[in-house]
């Protein structure tokens, strides 16, 4: 459907064309991003957010055994289920009173960042950067592609691109010498991983209380020979990432404004310190700290707390444009925390999932997916946080609290400053990340491979922390525990792609109620009975654009840029269809590039 409308001051007359991506299948269903576009003045003007898929975990993990949720809530998600699985761990032992053994913590910790260095890879090399190759750029952005052919990359001399569009060619599927080189990294980082956790992804050796794996020197060693092996690699993607977001900037100024939105950040934090780390709620807000990815949620570029208790108590559930009865009249699972202080109604432990199937309707509801908020105690504002795709705001917490401190990864207050070794045939090199000055497409996306060198020189401390205590002696990784017949636990985590957090209540020794909270709610989430809307909504909407196709010929490349550097997950599939649902043509399928020549 297309109309025309008044125009506003200095703006041309309105050409209106609904335009649609359905399904951008991804982590919990079906994901469509539905926009009405103004071609006559480049800008997106209205999105809306829907997910088409219910799945119902918080439904049937009622009246199971406790024991199992790590195990049913791995298969939430076939990319990042041991995020899910070491999640639940996280909060089963804090509803039974125990703490994972030292050795079990490092374990877990090398699982998890190996998790980040093989997805953030995959996604990043052979996803995102489809959408900035030269088969895309050459169809989307001529203009663009033709200085960059005349442009030299500045970082030559660490990847060996010689111009941008070398470094775009890289990246054109199934033939770029960096997407296939990214394929060979997936395959040895998910090696890593199963060293730790035993199968990808649904890992077989986590458990309440510890991990199955045996902390063999051989279990280490095979580890670090991967990690090495792939050093060079991580090196080279930040330079690459860097020339190339760099020239991006310069070629299309106002490009920052693509996908930007308020700076509204959190992140639960990663990797426990077995050194801190007892798991009780009344000590969270400590074990908290001594994270090595700091908890935080940022405001406006400034960080408000790193409190997870805080943080936990602020978490609100709404709903407004979703396909559910509201659960407030409900009696409440918990009133107040251990700490004692109330619990409010819309909290994850109070939740009750009540579905409601009906039509779509974008002036009513219209996804499955609710609307997580975070509570602004000093405001009274309910936030969209969003996870800046997962790196972006780990990385900006963290350099704002200034608490990491270890041989290769220190934060300033200002920064973070990440230090890797030499490796096969590049020298040690001294990275630095610091908060930008948007919230962007580009700046989510450079934050990813900054967060692939981040992991890697984490793991290289957990190797050191696992391989001292074997030499100590210490190997132990599980400790025995009793289910009590009622408790309550809560599991903080990052997802690879954000926020992710358990709430468990048991009663009679069962699940009473159980609610996992993921990233993609977060990011994806439809407008909330305020009419707020959820950040890929808000990033979408009012953005310019700067595809040089107009309505026939239009790939919507700045739209999907903006989804896809959330992180959604992996795609299957993403179509076009224009007004009345003709379908235009596929903009993205898993072979697009294989035969662009």
């Amino acid at each position: 459907m297309t109309t025309t409308r008044q125009s506003r001051t200095g703006e041309k007359p309105a050409q209106i064309v609904e335009m649609a991506w359905d399904p951008i299948t991804r982590i919990i269903g079906n994901l469509g991003i539905y926009t009405k576009i103004d071609f006559a003045n480049r800008r997106v003007t209205e999105c809306h957010s829907t997910s088409s898929l219910f799945r119902g975990y918080s439904v049937f993990m009622k009246g199971k055994d406790p024991r199992d949720a790590g195990f049913i809530t791995s298969r939430i998600c076939g990319i990042c289920g041991d995020n899910h699985t070491t999640c639940s761990v996280y909060a089963q032992n804090m509803a039974y009173g125990i703490a994972n053994p030292p050795m079990a913590e490092w374990i877990i910790n090398l699982g998890e960042a190996a998790e980040y260095l093989f997805d953030h890879t995959i996604f990043q090399d052979n996803l995102v950067f489809v959408d900035f190759c030269e088969a895309m750029v050459k169809q989307t952005n001529p203009g663009v592609l033709a200085r960059a052919e005349a442009t030299a990359a500045p970082n030559a001399a660490v990847h060996g691109m010689r111009t941008i569009a070398d470094i775009m060619r890289s990246f054109n599927p199934f033939e770029g010498e960096i997407y296939r080189e990214a394929l060979k990294v997936s395959r040895i980082t998910r090696e890593m991983f199963c060293l730790m956790e035993g199968r990808h992804v649904h890992p077989s050796t986590l458990y309440p209380g510890g991990v199955g794996t045996m902390p063999e020197p051989t279990v280490f060693t095979d580890y670090l020979s991967r990690l090495m092996e792939i050093l060079d690699f991580v090196k080279k993607a930040v330079a690459l990432n860097d020339d190339l977001f760099d020239f991006w900037y310069e070629a299309l100024p106002g490009y920052e404004e693509v996908g930007r939105r308020r700076v509204l950040l959190g992140c639960w934090g990663a990797f426990q310190d077995p050194n801190v780390v007892d798991y009780r709620y009344e000590n969270m807000t400590t074990w908290g700290r001594a994270m090595h990815v700091t908890p935080g949620i940022v405001v406006d570029g400034d960080l408000l707390t790193t409190d997870l208790v805080e943080i936990n108590l602020g978490i609100r559930i709404l709903l407004g444009s979703s396909f559910y009865q509201d659960w407030v009249n409900e009696e409440p699972f918990v009133t107040r925390d251990p700490l004692g202080n109330p619990v409010d109604m819309r909290h994850p432990w109070n939740q009750t999932t009540l579905p409601v199937p009906q039509k779509r309707d974008f002036g009513e509801k219209y996804s499955w997916v609710m609307s997580p908020r975070w509570l602004d105690a000093r405001s009274g504002e309910h936030l969209a946080l969003d996870t800046g795709g997962g790196p972006f705001a780990r990385l900006y917490t963290t350099a704002l609290a200034g608490l990491v401190n270890t041989p290769y990864v220190t934060a300033t207050g200002g920064a973070v400053n990440i230090s890797l070794p030499r490796s096969r045939t590049l020298p040690a090199v001294d990275l630095q990340w610091k908060p930008p000055a948007w919230s962007n497409a580009i700046e989510r996306d450079r934050a990813r491979v900054y967060f692939v060198a981040y992991a890697a020189a984490m793991a290289l401390y957990f190797l050191e922390q696992g391989m001292d205590r074997v030499r100590s002696g210490d190997t132990r990784v599980f400790c025995d525990f009793d289910v009590p017949d009622e408790t309550i636990g809560c599991g903080f985590h990052e997802a690879v792609r954000g926020v992710l957090s358990h709430h468990m209540v048991v009663r009679d020794g069962k699940i009473a109620n159980y609610h996992p909270y993921p990233p993609t709610p977060w990011n994806g989430s439809p407008r909330d009975f305020f009419g707020t809307p959820g950040p890929y909504e808000d990033a979408v909407q009012n953005m310019p654009i700067f595809e040089e196709n107009g309505p026939e010929g239009f790939k919507g490349v700045d739209v999907m840029r903006t989804v896809r550097s959330f992180d959604p997950c992996l795609p299957c599939g993403v179509h076009m269809y224009l007004g009345r649902g003709r379908t235009l043509r596929t903009v993205h399928s898993p072979m697009f590039g294989a035969s662009h020549g």
